[in-house]
């Protein structure tokens, strides 16, 4: 049975020695998961060839790069990165949670 209604925030989990990634849930159109950090953790900046990306900030402050700009982000913010931009989180300055999703290209 599909949970038409999932919780996020109570399903962050964090790690000493590196970010974690949850699955929320997936489809062929779509993938939506947690991305948990501890302040100084990072994620590579990488790119996604067919599907655009979403980062929304649930909790904590964090530096994210998108393309040529780098920003300080924080609790309600969002960050979208097109098909073939790179994007990444250089780092958390606080234990940061946020949403993340990517949409499939058609």
């Amino acid at each position: 049975m599909v949970n038409f209604f999932p919780g996020v925030a109570d399903r962050a989990v964090f790690a000493p020695d590196k970010m974690q990634k949850l699955d929320c849930f997936a489809t062929p159109r779509l993938r939506l998961g947690l991305n948990c950090f501890e302040p100084g953790q990072s994620q590579q900046v990488h790119a996604h060839e067919g599907a655009d990306k979403f980062y929304l900030v649930l909790s904590g402050k964090a530096t994210v790069t998108v393309g040529d700009e780098t920003r300080e982000v924080g609790a309600g913010d969002l960050v979208f990165a097109p098909e073939g931009v790179p994007h990444g989180v250089p780092a958390a300055h606080q234990r940061t949670v946020m949403l993340i999703g990517i949409t499939r290209q058609p």
